[in-house]
């Protein structure tokens, strides 16, 4: 989570950035907001270099830089206040980087069970006989 004081992030245990590391960038936001929006530039952009980071292991940039790439971007624009955009663009980077530092558990394939091999053959019979009931009956004769 990003600090109350807003110093640092910490997407994952052990892993900390300062905001300083960040590169900021500000301009106009689109969308309505009458002569405010054409005054203060409130649309925030957080742009952090992954290469470039000491902050962060060796085995942590390069899983950051396998999944998000060199560097990662982050633009908020929703709110009205230039403060409140940074600080959503913070917290939406810090959740970028912790989503791309989880290590997914190795699927281990295991068999159908009986019961479950039971229930497909029997739901395809069903439709089946949907599927028959459909059709024109026939006339012997």
């Amino acid at each position: 989570m990003v600090s109350s004081h807003g110093e640092v992030l910490r997407p994952g245990a052990g892993v900390v950035i300062p905001v300083s590391e960040i590169e900021w960038r500000f301009s106009a936001s689109s969308g309505p907001g009458g002569q405010h929006a054409n005054t203060s530039n409130t649309r925030a952009e957080a742009r952090l270099d992954l290469v470039a980071s000491p902050s962060l292991g060796e085995y942590q940039r390069a899983r950051l830089v396998a999944r998000l790439g060199s560097e990662v971007r982050v633009v908020c624009q929703t709110e009205r206040s230039q403060t409140r955009n940074r600080s959503l663009a913070l917290e939406r980077l810090e959740e970028k980087l912790a989503e791309a530092l989880v290590v997914q558990r190795a699927r281990r394939p295991t068999r159908a069970t009986r019961g479950s091999q039971q229930r497909r053959l029997e739901s395809k019979t069903r439709r089946g006989d949907i599927k028959a009931n459909r059709r024109r009956p026939q006339i012997d004769g």
